[in-house]
């Protein structure tokens, strides 16, 4: 089997503190050998590009995400900007907007989204996009800012909103969900899509596939999403790990 490239993991959240060597480990044992880690706030930068910087087949991403909104202050966006000029990391990222959660103010979400997509373009990195019940502003802001490539992990629109992605040359992350058998209009589209815009994803140590549920997610699980993935397209497994791995190198780059 092809190595696998985990395009969206968390590995530096502090689920994994105590058992990280461990974790690595098994993902690299289950053929796991390269990971994205996004951040999701100013404060866990250093922490991560630590944690990357340890093991080869790590790749660091640099942003803010719309979740924690809260832990974000204008300056921040200031310090992204040196912190890409300096570390030229694989990716701008996570970043994004959440419509989905009560709280979250849309227009500080939309300042710090808006700033991140004008840095990544500048920089020319890819961007990492969270996108819940927002996929069409999304779409828009990408439009307007123009000249920019990446990926909307965790993939929940609808077809005709993956449509409008793969014409601006943007990836779909595809993980867990997708094992979920009631998870019906996101299998249609990865039964279908184009397979150079898939990724593959687990967003350990979140959202673990159907046979995990309830559990913490890890990375070596990626072959789970894999297999599903592989079924609901009639392809022969090595052809989705290779075609995705090579997918995530040329968008971020080999672990």
């Amino acid at each position: 089997m092809s190595a696998l490239y985990d395009s969206h993991c968390h590995l530096d959240a502090p689920e994994f503190d105590p058992d990280r060597e461990a974790v690595l480990a098994r993902a690299r044992a289950a053929g796991v050998t390269a990971q994205l880690v996004p951040a999701v706030e100013r404060a866990a930068w250093e922490k991560l590009r630590g944690i990357c910087a340890a093991d080869p087949g790590l790749r660091p991403a640099y942003g803010l995400h719309p979740m924690y909104l809260d832990r974000h202050r204008p300056e921040h966006l200031a310090d992204l900007a040196d912190w890409l000029a300096r570390e030229r990391p694989a990716a701008v990222g996570e970043c994004g907007l959440d419509f989905f959660v009560e709280g979250l103010d849309p227009e500080a979400q939309r300042f710090y989204f808006h700033g991140q997509l004008a840095l990544a373009r500048e920089h020319a990195l890819p961007v990492v996009l969270h996108a819940r019940r927002a996929v069409d502003e999304v779409i828009a802001a990408l439009r307007r800012t123009g000249g920019l490539r990446g990926v909307v992990h965790s993939w929940s629109g609808s077809e005709e909103q993956a449509r409008q992605l793969f014409g601006l040359g943007f990836h779909l992350g595809i993980g867990g969900p997708v094992t979920f058998e009631r998870a019906q209009r996101l299998r249609r589209t990865v039964a279908s899509m184009p397979l150079e815009f898939l990724l593959l994803e687990t967003d350990a140590p979140d959202q673990p596939d159907a046979a995990h549920r309830g559990q913490r997610n890890e990375p070596g699980r990626l072959g789970e999403v894999l297999r599903t993935v592989a079924a609901l397209r009639q392809a022969d497994p090595e052809t989705i790990a290779a075609a995705t791995r090579l997918n995530a190198e040329r968008l971020f780059g080999a672990g």
